[in-house]
């Protein structure tokens, strides 16, 4: 049940608030965006709100990382391994991984031109949004939230902020993926053994393939909510001074030119 149905007679939407989360269309960097993708595939598009290619690109990276043994690889070139990192990387998956690794960065950096263009377009029209949702399972509402706190939260285990501010879809996906790369990378029990002072067999018992994955979605979880928590807030201010003006501004009230208003 919403508070307000639109009358479908704008061609844009700026932004839309259902149970699931607040979907808005805002202006971003599209190097950004492209860095984010190249720093692991998926992400980019989930930034946009581009779930479903968000999904299938994130997927498809721990998939054939994995079996290629990208990550791992890696890690013996970090250490000047170069003979190892050659001889453990699989090519059957590695040359299949190359090209969707570009297509993401590509389409990514594409879509955030066109989604600038059409933020400007809504922009002008200023169409009316809902901005109140009620469900049987959920409630979602524009209001103003705490950036510092999604940055905490997140800290704390990736997918807080996005439950803080609403972001469902996205906080279930990485919750879940925090979950998978925990239970296989053996960093719970890696770390009980480090309390202990076991520093061999804390070493020994973690899974470095599945390890380095973690990096990427901290750094990605603390961005995206902390980023749409900032604007969430300016699209509630922006809704409230809109709704403000029209419903209790005097159509006679103006602003001079270098006039204060006191």
């Amino acid at each position: 049940m919403n508070n307000y149905t639109n009358d479908n007679t704008a061609r844009r939407y700026s932004a839309h608030v259902s149970i699931l989360g607040t979907t808005q269309i805002h202006l971003r960097n599209p190097y950004i965006i492209a860095w984010w993708s190249a720093a692991f595939p998926g992400f980019g598009h989930l930034l946009l709100s581009k779930y479903l290619r968000g999904f299938v690109l994130f997927i498809w990276e721990v998939v054939v990382n994995v079996l290629a043994n990208v990550n791992l690889a890696m890690i013996y070139s970090f250490q000047g391994k170069i003979d190892m990192a050659k001889e453990i990387l699989d090519t059957r998956w590695l040359l299949i991984y190359i090209p969707v690794y570009l297509f993401g960065i590509w389409d990514s950096y594409r879509t955030t031109v066109d989604l600038n263009k059409v933020y400007i377009l809504a922009k002008s029209e200023e169409h009316r949004f809902n901005s109140f949702s009620i469900g049987a399972l959920e409630i979602n509402y524009l209001d103003k939230r705490n950036p510092v706190m999604t940055f905490v939260w997140s800290l704390f285990v990736p997918g807080l902020g996005q439950l803080y501010i609403h972001r469902i879809t996205t906080a279930f996906f990485i919750i879940i993926w925090v979950v998978i790369f925990t239970y296989y990378s053996h960093g719970l029990e890696a770390i009980s053994l480090l309390f202990l002072g076991e520093v061999k067999e804390a070493t020994a018992v973690l899974k470095p393939e599945w390890l380095l994955f973690f990096p990427s979605i901290y750094g990605f979880a603390v961005f995206d909510s902390y980023m749409n928590t900032v604007e969430n807030n300016k699209l509630y201010e922006k809704e409230q001074r809109k709704y403000l003006i029209e419903n209790f501004q005097s159509p006679n009230f103006e602003i001079l030119k270098g006039q204060k208003v006191k």
